[in-house]
């Protein structure tokens, strides 16, 4: 079992140019799912805004991101997450709970569109995380 630390940056509607950019800097293969691919939102206007971009090079540097939906503030400077991920459920339910405790749910840990587990918080000293637990294989 794994447990992964990534930047994840956000985007108002250029992730797709500014992970293209990156990937042209650090080289690697570059994977992008929007809105639409996983009905993650019933605005027509967010069907094609990336609901979700990874980029992943040969020297084993992850980073990701995605466009900020409509609903959501979007503030350039404080445009990034923290993201742990894996498949260590009860550790990362254990990291959940400690960044969780004191800070502010953004999303609660839930079941997401996408099977896996996912949640959003800002911990008590203003660090926005994500935490990702992937579906159990069948």
């Amino acid at each position: 079992m794994t447990t992964q630390l990534n930047p994840y940056l956000g985007f108002r509607d250029n992730t797709r140019e500014a992970m293209e950019f990156y990937r042209s800097v650090f080289g690697g293969e570059l994977t992008m799912s929007t809105f639409a691919e996983f009905e993650a939102s019933d605005d027509p206007a967010e069907q094609d805004k990336i609901m979700h971009a990874m980029l992943t090079t040969e020297d084993g540097l992850v980073l990701m991101g995605a466009d900020t939906p409509n609903r959501m503030g979007y503030r350039p400077g404080t445009n990034y997450s923290v993201s742990l991920s894996g498949d260590d459920e009860p550790a990362l339910r254990g990291y959940w709970d400690g960044l969780a405790a004191g800070g502010t749910v953004i999303m609660p840990l839930a079941p997401s569109p996408w099977m896996d587990s996912f949640g959003m918080c800002v911990d008590k000293f203003g660090v926005s995380w994500m935490v990702n637990i992937a579906a159990p294989s069948a």
